[in-house]
């Protein structure tokens, strides 16, 4: 069988997107009502990623955990995209919630609720997921429970038995740095390609630059695939860099999950047989495409194929 599926571990979470062109102050005088655009989407970065690439053209599946509050909502917008939803509803916690408060620039700040997002685990995982399927790709939000960490290492080490490469997504310096970098670096160390922006990829390599930080990673990844949001993208294969790409042009609007298309175009491109810079070029088009709507995902209807031409035969 010629397999050409994407399985994305990861996580699902409902956005509330709250656009505003205020600069907060706290103390007295500080104003207590700002007027702001507020919106509801479905979110999560594993969630973005598998709908991202659905919208490609690729077979994308995700395994994640949604609560008891909203899950038919989640499941059912993650159908809509195309992608296969593999989702264990928790009875005993909510979905996750980020609160998502974007800047005139479209920056973001963020404030964050894992809920049932942190209860992925083994319990999760079932063999038969891997059927089909060409590429695992984790989202580092993954690893940062207990559980969810037990989870990754499982799959890892099942999709490697299966000859299945392995990408992952570190998510953000932040958890990155609470989880500890030399750790985060060894419990990925089956993975081939690595995903980091401008500031995971200098902080896990300790490198100055995002070239050189590609470069190291890439030593000890295979491949590092480092974005740099309005300049572009860089990839770096055992030990040098391979492909530069440009950002392809945008207005933005919201930042939310452009990483995440990025990703997933990236990794459309290069199961099709792209080229790196192919890939390259295909990832920065899809982060384009997402800046310019609110919230992180692909809009209904909306013919990604065309946009972006993924070869499937």
């Amino acid at each position: 069988m010629n397999a050409k599926g994407l399985l994305v571990i990861g996580d699902v979470v409902t956005d509330v997107v709250a656009r505003h062109g205020a600069t907060f102050m706290s103390g007295p005088g500080a104003p207590s009502d700002i007027t702001a655009d507020i919106v509801l989407r479905p979110g999560g970065s594993g969630a973005n990623t598998a709908a991202w690439a659905a919208s490609l053209g690729v077979e994308a599946s995700l395994l994640a955990r949604c609560g008891y509050d909203s899950s038919e909502w989640h499941i059912a917008e993650l159908t809509k995209t195309g992608v296969r939803p593999h989702v264990r509803v928790d009875a005993a916690n909510p979905t996750a919630v980020v609160i998502s408060m974007v800047d005139s620039t479209g920056e973001r700040s963020m404030l964050t609720n894992r809920g049932a997002a942190d209860q992925i685990s083994p319990l999760d995982w079932d063999d038969a997921l891997l059927d089909g399927v060409a590429r695992l790709h984790v989202s580092g939000y993954t690893l940062f429970s207990e559980p969810g960490l037990a989870l990754a290492r499982l799959a890892m080490a099942r999709a490697t038995s299966a000859g299945i490469p392995i990408s992952v997504d570190p998510a953000s310096t932040g958890p990155l740095a609470e989880f500890g970098l030399t750790r985060f670096l060894g419990e990925t160390s089956l993975a081939g390609v690595i995903f980091p922006n401008r500031d995971e990829a200098l902080l896990l390599s300790g490198a100055a630059t995002p070239e050189r930080a590609a470069e190291t990673l890439s030593e000890r990844y295979g491949t590092a695939v480092v974005k740099l949001g309005s300049e572009g993208a860089l990839v770096a294969a055992g030990g040098q860099i391979v492909a530069k790409a440009g950002a392809a042009p945008a207005e933005t609007v919201d930042s939310t999950g452009a990483g995440d298309a990025f990703a997933a175009g990236y990794l459309a491109a290069t199961l099709s047989g792209a080229s790196e810079r192919e890939a390259l070029e295909t990832g920065c088009r899809a982060g384009a495409e997402c800046v310019a709507l609110v919230g992180g995902r692909p809009r209904y209807g909306l013919d990604m194929k065309r946009l972006y031409p993924i070869h499937t035969d």
